[in-house]
């Protein structure tokens, strides 16, 4: 399990699997397979385990335009993992009729929503000033 870490609280994501998953996403459909050309913030600093606060606004925008071009995508063009695309979530195509594009796709293993609990630690992050980071337990 991985999971944000901001200020000792702990905020559940899921299987790291779920995570690369998700920045696969990201890549693949908004970026064009390249990687951080578009959202170098997210994509390079936070993927890597740790944003500054410094850095918390620049990657809460681009998650935002992330979220709302995602809206572009039905749950069907998901991909797993973007250096192989031939592998499938592990739940197939069995997936909630709530879930009506991939902005909204990603639900993290405690049920909430994975963009908008990645936008609330980011504000949190920024608020705080302190650091987020992404861990694994």
């Amino acid at each position: 399990m991985v999971g944000f870490n901001i200020n000792d609280l702990w905020y559940e994501i899921g299987n790291g699997d779920f995570l690369h998953a998700f920045f696969s996403n990201v890549a693949y459909h908004l970026e064009k397979g390249n990687w951080g050309s578009r959202f170098p913030i997210l994509m390079n600093e936070v993927y890597q385990g740790e944003l500054n606060f410094s850095q918390a606004s620049l990657a809460l925008n681009e998650l935002e335009n992330i979220q709302k071009e995602f809206k572009n995508f039905t749950p069907k063009q998901i991909i797993w993992d973007i250096e192989n695309l031939s592998l499938m979530p592990p739940w197939g195509d069995n997936i909630s009729s709530d879930i009506t594009n991939l902005s909204n796709y990603f639900i993290t293993s405690d049920g909430n929503d994975f963009i908008e609990l990645f936008k609330k630690v980011l504000q949190l992050a920024e608020n705080e000033k302190v650091n987020l980071t992404i861990k694994s337990f």
